[in-house]
């Protein structure tokens, strides 16, 4: 049930990964495409920023990826739900929450 749960994540996971690489490579080719001085446009957000923005998104749900990976991988070898530090079971409440987690709340 938890593998089948976080298989699950990691499938949403990587479909939004898919959805912001396509958006970070269509504003590149977007920006390359214009001359425009989005520096200095007074209409909103420029170029830069909306690329910077995507690149954080995208990095941050392929590392949610690789937790949910690591997940996997503890789920198979039997330690998922202990703490990596203190070898004590995480709370079901943190798990339900945070399926990924390493560590219990004391140890985080």
């Amino acid at each position: 049930m938890v593998r089948d749960e976080l298989l699950q994540l990691r499938a949403s996971a990587e479909a939004e990964a898919a959805t912001l690489a396509a958006d970070l490579g269509a504003l590149f080719a977007a920006s390359q495409d214009s001359n425009a001085d989005d520096e200095h446009d007074p209409e909103g957000a420029t170029i830069g920023f909306e690329r910077a923005q995507l690149t954080a998104l995208l990095a941050a749900s392929r590392e949610r990826i690789g937790e949910i990976n690591g997940a996997l991988r503890r789920v198979d070898e039997a330690t998922y739900g202990i703490c990596e530090r203190c070898r004590q079971p995480i709370a079901e409440e943190r798990l339900a929450v945070r399926p990924f987690a390493r560590c219990c709340m004391a140890c985080a």
